[in-house]
C-alpha cells in the first residue's frame, strides 16, 4: 500500500486540477461577491485630468494682494485666465484657473470687498493636486488575479473602465449521503440525525461560487449515489460528504467509477480528515469536473472543506493564492 499524501502534497495535487472556466465582461458598478481579474487593468484616462485644488480658498496669481475675478468650483471651472494680482474663489476638487500657481486656504484669507490678502502666504504649488498625480493614461493599475472589492472597483472606474474582465464563478453541487440523514432537523425519527453537513458546506462555499445546489441526503446505495451524481451534470465542482471510506455502506468510490469518474487520490495523512477523496470526470467541450469527497463526521467535513474544497473553489475563481494563510501570533 502506497504512503498517504501529506496535507501539502494533497493540496498541491488538488489545485493542479483547478481551471477557471470563462472570462466575463461585467459592469464594474454591478459586481457582487468575490471575483478575480482575468487580465491586467490599465488606465484609460489621466487622474486627475487637470490641476485641482486640494482645499477650499482662493486660487492666486502672484504674491498679492489679489482682486477676485470669479469662481472655480467642481464641475464649473473658471473660464478665463488670471494675471498677476488676481484670484478666483475655488472649492476642493475644482480646476485651477489658468495663470494661478497655488491656493490660499480660506482660513488664511483676509477679505475686503473684492480684494483678498493673505495672513500667511502659501508656497508655490501648495494645496494643488497636479494633473496625473494619481495615474497617467496607460499605467498598469491592477494585475490579473487581483481580488475585486470596493477599492478596486472605484480605482478601475476612475481609470475609465465601465466593465471589468473577471473569471466566472464556478457552479458547485453539494451532495451529502447517509441513510440516517434527514433534511429537516425538526423531523428526525429514531436512529436519524439532521443533514447538517450539506448546509455547512454550502454556506462555506456560497460566497465564492456562482451557484450552489444541494443534493440529498442520498441513501447508502450505489445506484442512488450514481443517480444523485447525474443531477450534478452542470456543476464544475462536486463536494460530497460521507461514503468516502471503506465501510460496507460506503459506496462513493464505486459510484464514481460507474459514473465515469477517475480517482485522482484518496487518503491524506491528517486527523481529522484522513479518508478525503478527489476524483475527476471528463466533459466534452468543458473543463473536467472535480469531485471532492469529504468524510461524513461533521468536524472532519468542516476541516477538509476548509483545507481542500474551499481553496479549490477559490482557485477556480482565478484566485492565485487560494490556500489558507498561516500567521504567527
Amino acid at each position: 500500500m502506497s504512503a498517504m499524501l501529506t496535507l501539502e502534497e494533497a493540496q498541491a495535487r488538488l489545485l493542479e486540477l483547478a481551471r477557471p472556466t470563462e472570462v466575463l465582461m461585467q459592469p464594474a458598478d454591478e459586481l457582487k461577491g468575490p471575483r478575480c481579474l482575468a487580465r491586467d487593468i490599465q488606465a484609460l484616462r489621466i487622474q486627475p485630468a487637470a490641476d485641482l485644488s486640494a482645499m477650499d480658498g482662493y486660487a492666486i496669481a502672484g504674491s498679492g494682494p489679489w482682486r477676485r475675478m470669479g469662481e472655480s468650483r467642481a464641475g464649473a471651472p473658471f473660464a478665463g485666465t488670471l494675471s498677476e494680482g488676481q484670484c478666483a474663489r475655488i472649492s476642493t476638487g475644482a480646476h485651477m484657473p489658468e495663470g494661478s500657481d497655488r491656493v490660499l486656504i480660506q482660513e488664511n484669507a483676509k477679505i475686503d470687498g473684492d480684494i483678498v490678502a493673505a495672513t500667511e502666504l502659501p508656497a508655490q504649488g501648495q494645496h494643488v493636486r497636479r494633473r496625473g498625480f494619481d495615474f497617467g493614461e496607460g499605467d498598469n493599475l491592477l494585475s490579473a488575479g487581483t481580488k475585486v472589492g470596493p477599492a478596486q472597483i472605484a480605482l478601475a472606474m476612475s481609470a475609465g473602465h465601465a466593465e471589468l474582465p473577471v473569471w466566472s464563478a464556478p457552479r458547485v453541487s453539494v451532495l451529502d449521503s447517509g441513510d440516517e440523514l434527514v433534511r429537516d432537523p425538526s423531523r428526525c425519527g429514531p436512529g436519524q440525525i439532521p443533514a447538517s453537513n450539506g448546509a455547512m458546506i454550502a454556506a462555506m462555499l456560497q460566497p465564492y461560487a456562482g451557484e450552489v445546489e444541494r443534493v440529498g441526503p442520498v441513501p447508502d446505495e450505489r445506484a442512488a449515489m450514481v443517480a444523485a451524481l447525474d443531477t450534478a451534470e452542470r456543476a464544475d465542482i462536486i463536494v460530497t460528504s460521507g461514503g468516502a471510506s471503506v465501510g460496507d455502506h460506503d459506496h462513493l468510490q464505486d459510484a464514481l467509477r460507474d459514473w465515469g469518474a477517475d480517482l485522482a487520490f484518496w487518503k491524506v495523512a491528517i486527523k481529522p480528515g484522513k479518508p478525503l477523496l478527489v476524483a475527476t470526470r471528463k466533459r466534452a467541450g468543458n473543463p473536467d469536473q472535480i469531485i471532492v469527497g469529504l468524510p461524513g463526521n461533521p468536524v472532519s467535513s468542516f476541516v477538509t472543506c476548509f483545507l481542500f474544497a474551499l481553496p479549490l473553489v477559490r482557485a477556480n475563481l482565478g484566485d492565485p493564492s487560494p490556500l489558507p494563510k498561516t500567521r504567527p501570533a
